[in-house]
């Protein structure tokens, strides 16, 4: 086949070939495996107290809605940041309780001292963010 100008075209079959081809590439790179790159601590919060010790109970922990960042005590004096946003979709968690830390759009489940998923339908842990304790406030760094 060729154009007016006299240029071959594509078949038909070479262009569902090549919408292939780049459509499996995109799905590949979508779900490379590896750990995730370094957490980037949001805008605004590097250096700022973000809650205060006594907010956070042991076992539990608490949501920063503004930054989207999840606070969890595992065990007294031990304390944990993780970005709030699901990894499966985005979906905001739930406040961490019993040591898992929850996502109630679909289910999955991360363990509240590693991030690491524990149900899915997420596959990635949840990002970290390094923090530090400085009198009685949670300093994000």
């Amino acid at each position: 086949m060729s154009s007016s100008d006299g240029s071959a075209m594509p078949t038909r079959r070479q262009v569902i070939g090549a919408a292939g081809a780049v459509a499996c590439g995109a799905a590949l790179a979508g779900c490379a495996a590896g750990a995730p790159g370094p957490a980037v601590v949001p805008p605004g919060v590097k250096g700022q107290v973000v809650a205060k010790v006594a907010d956070v109970p042991v076992g539990g922990g608490m949501v920063l809605t503004k930054w989207k960042i999840v606070i969890a005590q595992p065990t007294a004096g031990v304390f944990k940041a993780f970005s709030a946003s699901c990894p499966h979709r985005g979906c905001a968690v739930s406040r961490p309780a019993e040591g898992v830390i929850r996502c109630p759009c679909h289910g999955s489940e991360f363990d509240a001292v590693s991030g690491k998923c524990l149900k899915g339908p997420a596959e990635a842990p949840l990002a970290e963010f390094a923090l530090k304790v400085e009198g009685d406030g949670i300093v994000m760094v």
